[in-house]
């Protein structure tokens, strides 16, 4: 049940938000490996992003990349969440009767990376759509996939099984950092909210508050490791199936911050807030009524 919570509640954002990540995605891969002023911008900011893609690829062109999304939301939202919800019921997130900021981050962690790794082919494959485009405005690998069943097949006839987790590495630590700031975030903030205003530990208020604060510390921590994602999942292959740019998250993580400086590894940083920021609130309050609904019917 509480599987099925999160991954509901991660689905129905991301109709909304799944727009917002195919603009991150585009200008996470904008000039790659080369430093300002070596490339020509195609997207000058995400509202620019936004109006160039539906240009270019058509307002479909916005939702690229849908289906494998929700299936990453689902499998990964599901885990992350359900998870975080049993150590919550056993206690683990809290010490004293009060939430540990300690505790609900490695619990955050913990579940965040579980979800990310079992969730991994649907991330690999979504990234892979979201990048591709209309030639004029093509950034990063094309790798001209005509949907999503097809991508898994050409994926796994060319890689086998183990190439469906490319990139794994990247994303369990993208997730994990992601899902301990957002998490952890939320439960203490809704807490002390709830302490400070007197509202009822059910208030849709104070759900809505802390969520929104939760987004921006997601955005903040996760969006390094999300440039570093998006590359790994995005780059092509050598004939020995090695990746043609990084060989693992470290040497990405490196070989931008030299090529690009500090800002290459936030780039799409307000792409991805835009987009963190209502899936944080959407997916946390749909959540959180899901469990309290529940909770209440089996009273």
């Amino acid at each position: 049940m509480e599987y099925a919570f999160g991954g509901l509640a991660a689905c129905g954002a991301c109709l909304f938000t799944n727009p917002l990540d195919v603009v991150k995605t585009r200008m996470q891969l904008q000039g790659e490996l080369l430093s300002r002023g070596a490339y020509s911008v195609l997207y000058k900011n995400s509202l620019h992003a936004f109006y160039v893609v539906a240009k270019n690829d058509g307002i479909k062109g916005l939702q690229k990349g849908l289906v494998p999304a929700l299936w990453y939301q689902w499998t990964m939202n599901g885990t992350r969440l359900g998870l975080y919800h049993f150590f919550e019921n056993q206690g683990w997130t809290h010490t004293h009767g009060s939430v540990s900021s300690f505790h609900s981050i490695a619990a955050g962690a913990v579940s965040g990376a579980l979800g990310a790794f079992t969730a991994s082919p649907f991330y690999l494959i979504k990234t892979q759509l979201q990048s591709q485009s209309n030639e004029v405005i093509a950034v990063g690998c094309q790798h001209n996939h005509t949907g999503f069943l097809s991508a898994l097949q050409k994926l796994y006839r060319s890689s086998g099984i183990s190439g469906l987790w490319r990139g794994v590495s990247a994303s369990m630590m993208r997730t994990g950092v992601g899902s301990a700031a957002q998490l952890s975030t939320f439960t203490k903030s809704r807490e002390t909210i709830n302490r400070l205003t007197k509202l009822s530990p059910s208030s849709w208020k104070s759900t809505l508050a802390a969520a929104m604060l939760s987004g921006v510390a997601v955005a903040a921590a996760m969006t390094p490791l999300d440039v570093v994602s998006t590359r790994l999942y995005n780059q092509s292959l050598d004939v020995h199936g090695k990746g043609v740019y990084y060989s693992g998250p470290l040497d990405c993580l490196i070989k931008v911050f030299k090529a690009e400086g500090v800002l290459g590894l936030y780039k799409g940083c307000l792409a991805n807030y835009l987009r963190v920021g209502p899936h944080s609130v959407l997916t946390l309050t749909i959540w959180t009524y899901l469990r309290e609904t529940e909770l209440e019917d089996s009273k």
